[in-house]
């Protein structure tokens, strides 16, 4: 029997990736099935276990993905890489007008998805737990948030920011207040016609920024 090709093989593995990426965007994850994927790829329910354990490793390598297609650390690394030449200020408008840029871009995509296993952390987390747990390195959200706590602590030894609170507690803000602009924006995306319609990142992002810049006292 001739041998498949790696190439071959990392091709159907990728298949089987973006046919449960289309069906994530479509429905919860929480509720994708073996049998929608089986369906999306069209391939036999045997050809799918060739290649992963079970429908948790699926997600566990889309989310890997999704990190490497949606990546914004270089565009972080970048502009952190330039704060010694103008002030935390500054600093802190680019980092908030990229997120508010990044979740216009990827709102009903990989943040969907993100929210929708953050739901599914709450209710299944130990299910979550395994299927983050195939992740390495850093995700971009942790990446920004390591890299502002950096940037902070750095101006507060120099003495160029006299914050109102601690740089930890704004930190875990500006985590806790990105989840819940997420959670929003989506909720608004999907039921534009509802109560809970009119979300948009950009206004929240530019509220959040300027909360951040008066707690830094970096604004009035």
């Amino acid at each position: 029997m001739p041998r498949v090709s790696d190439d071959y093989l990392n091709a159907r593995r990728q298949e089987i990736i973006d046919a449960a990426h289309r069906v994530c965007l479509r429905k919860p994850v929480s509720v994708v099935t073996m049998s929608d994927i089986i369906a999306e790829t069209g391939m036999a329910q045997g050809g799918i276990y060739r290649y992963f354990e079970d429908l948790d490793s699926i997600f566990s390598a889309m989310l890997a993905d999704m990190r490497e297609s949606f990546n914004i650390k270089d565009e972080t690394n970048r502009i952190f890489d330039d704060a010694g030449n103008e002030s935390p200020a500054e600093t802190m408008k680019k980092i908030f007008g990229l997120l508010a840029a990044k979740m216009e871009e990827q709102l009903m995509d990989i943040q969907k998805i993100n929210f929708d296993l953050s739901v599914m952390a709450i209710n299944y987390p130990e299910r979550t737990a395994k299927i983050m747990g195939g992740l390495k390195g850093e995700g971009n959200l942790e990446h920004l948030v390591n890299r502002s706590a950096e940037l902070m602590g750095k101006a507060l030894s120099e003495g160029t920011v006299n914050p109102r609170v601690p740089v930890k507690d704004i930190i875990n803000y500006i985590s806790s207040a990105y989840s819940g602009i997420q959670m929003n924006c989506i909720i608004s995306a999907c039921y534009r016609s509802s109560p809970m319609g009119g979300f948009e990142p950009r206004t929240l992002f530019g509220t959040l920024e300027k909360t951040v810049l008066y707690l830094l006292r970096l604004s009035d």
